[in-house]
């Protein structure tokens, strides 16, 4: 049998074990003696037995209520060690995060502000699950991540966006590719050469169909890939060009690697933090989540 927990009631009891007056209990708690009374006799229904008896001229506790009177005592005493901690935790903004991000914002863009996050708060540990678009939202809502960072676009309508960034695509090629001494590449100027794109599952692929659906381009992807960091791979092998945001480029990474801005016209994606709507972060969550917002505003 479960028994809801009547911590008034406890209070109330162990009032009146200690100062062994009703009136004197009342007093102590700050609350009329009819009410502490009730508060009593509601915690004896609950329990189904009586732990005070009281004459006009005494108050004693019963055989269960002298038993039992360690045991609320701890009840309460663990209680407020309890809301004291949770308290401190909110005040110091305490405890472990878990956000959500596309993969591309995990290599260039999230470390230099998890540098600064953990530099204010040296003890909060980060749960960083790296999805596909699609996968980030989802631990969003299923509440596995407390925010997310995602590709801007159609959302589910529990949740809510603030605009970070703009992100380039980029041409990137080796450093004897033919398009690597150039200083910027129109889509146009791709034709002939083999491709690495994104593939259906990446966000990235929508983004890319829709401004270059009308441009006529004879491109030829001959490989696709699901994540910028296999294309980075395979361009470092010379498997071939590759189409890729510019994020997902760590600097001095990959130094035979070329990265060429791509024009006519300049296609980019936009990041944004998502949330729930009317979600109360926890605390450290919180405290990234503006540090992200300010680092936006500030970029």
């Amino acid at each position: 049998m479960r028994i809801k927990v009547d911590t008034l009631g406890v209070e109330a009891f162990i009032a009146i074990a200690e100062r062994g007056s009703f009136q004197k209990a009342a007093d102590a708690i700050h609350i009329t003696q009819t009410a502490l009374t009730r508060r009593l006799q509601n915690l004896e229904a609950l329990l189904g037995v009586k732990l005070v008896e009281r004459t006009t001229r005494s108050v004693a506790l019963t055989s269960i209520g002298r038993d039992c009177l360690p045991q609320c005592r701890r009840l309460l005493a663990d209680l407020a060690m309890a809301l004291a901690e949770i308290y401190e935790t909110g005040k110091a903004l305490r405890g472990d995060v878990s956000i959500a991000c596309v993969p591309t914002v995990g290599i260039q863009y999230l470390p230099h502000v998890i540098q600064a996050y953990a530099a204010r708060h040296p003890n909060n540990r980060i749960r960083i699950l790296d999805h596909a678009s699609s996968g980030v939202a989802a631990a969003v809502l299923r509440r596995e991540a407390e925010f997310g960072i995602n590709i801007a676009g159609p959302h589910h309508p529990d949740l809510r966006s603030v605009r970070l960034l703009e992100d380039q695509f980029v041409l990137i090629c080796r450093n004897d590719h033919p398009l690597a001494r150039k200083k910027k590449v129109a889509w146009k100027q791709l034709e002939p050469h083999r491709l690495i794109f994104a593939g259906d599952v990446s966000g990235n692929r929508p983004l890319l169909d829709a401004a270059l659906g009308e441009l006529s381009l004879a491109l030829h992807a001959f490989y696709e890939v699901q994540r910028s960091s296999t294309a980075l791979g395979l361009v470092a092998e010379n498997v071939a060009a590759a189409v890729v945001p510019r994020l997902a480029i760590q600097k001095g990474a990959y130094p035979t690697i070329s990265v060429l801005p791509l024009t006519d016209p300049v296609v980019s994606r936009t990041l944004v933090l998502v949330s729930r709507k009317n979600a109360h972060l926890s605390p450290a969550a919180q405290a990234l989540y503006d540090m992200i917002v300010t680092d936006a505003a500030q970029a």
